[in-house]
């Protein structure tokens, strides 16, 4: 395992080309995050996930997939989840906490299932960020509750349950992007409310949870910081480790998207040199990939420690 590298890779399709089989062999990324793209049936999925860690030699070895409910669900091809956003389960832990706790457990409980079913052991979700009016609608109905402490009352939930079924979840996007006005897969959203009401709101729905991994914001706090998106930002990261107090393993969002100015290349180097542990890359654009793949350190001690942390909850 310590010969692996800090980031994690998208492929192009439902099964694994052979210059992906030979490029996931030389650099060794820690992990490989699955979209729709990849996903047609139950059983191809999983013949496409048992081939990555044959490459391998690890049952345990991180596949990752954004399978939240709602409009983001990845398996969208099996099968469809489209009303239960996490709105609607913030909705329903507000009416009725019996009633919340009983589906909600139901609900992650039967997407554990189908997780193990094609081969997938971290599901990156709960989100975080809080519920804002006139913000993209990049979040919206993804977000539990504009209240940060029903927000992260039921992340607490998620995280639990999804532990108890040995899957691994990721925070995110810490330490917020409820508040932005763009949609960070095109630009760069830029926040300007002060770093006291930031930490009172925002910043605290992500304190104390019991995750290993947590996933940076691309949006920029003026106040904090007003050059760097999150993923690039010490300061943001020192709050992130001090403040909020998030010990465990930072992966940077999606290098590939719109809100990072500047070359690949210099962006891969930025994420670590600003204290990410590992980078993410999704598009499964393989001149990418290499870019990503040559910028990326081997995994640290950190990392490893941490790694088989997580391999423990694996059941």
């Amino acid at each position: 395992m310590n010969k692996r590298r800090s980031f994690i890779v998208g492929i192009k399709s439902t099964k694994l080309s052979l210059k992906e089989k030979a490029f996931l062999k030389k650099y060794k990324p820690w992990g490989v995050i699955l979209f729709t793209r990849n996903i047609n049936t139950i059983n191809q999925t999983f013949k496409l996930t048992l081939s990555i860690r044959k490459i391998f030699n690890d049952k345990n070895y991180p596949i990752l997939i954004d399978q939240e409910g709602g409009r983001v669900n990845r398996l969208k091809n099996i099968i469809s989840f489209d009303n239960l956003t996490s709105e609607f389960f913030g909705i329903k832990y507000l009416k009725n906490l019996k009633d919340f706790e009983f589906f909600y457990k139901l609900f992650i409980d039967k997407t554990s299932y189908l997780l193990k079913s094609v081969g997938v052991n971290i599901n990156t979700t709960p989100v975080l960020d809080l519920k804002y009016k006139n913000a993209s609608k990049i979040i919206g109905d993804r977000s539990f509750s504009k209240n940060p402490k029903i927000v992260s009352k039921i992340g607490d939930y998620c995280i639990q349950y999804y532990k108890e079924n040995g899957i691994g979840t990721v925070i995110k996007h810490i330490p917020g992007h409820g508040l932005a006005k763009s949609d960070s897969h095109y630009f760069t959203p830029l926040i300007n409310k002060k770093k006291e009401y930031l930490i009172k709101k925002d910043f605290a729905a992500f304190k104390n949870k019991k995750t290993l991994f947590a996933m940076t914001a691309h949006v920029i706090f003026n106040d904090i910081d007003n050059k760097n998106t999150v993923t690039h930002s010490k300061k943001l990261i020192e709050l992130i480790r001090k403040k909020i107090g998030f010990k465990n393993i930072l992966i940077s969002d999606d290098l590939s998207m719109k809100s990072l100015k500047g070359s690949l290349k210099i962006n891969t180097i930025k994420t670590f040199s600003a204290g990410c542990n590992l980078a993410l890359h999704c598009n499964g654009n393989f001149k990418e990939m290499k870019i990503v793949a040559k910028n990326s350190p081997i995994i640290d001690k950190f990392i490893l420690k941490k790694t088989s942390q997580f391999y423990k909850i694996l059941s």
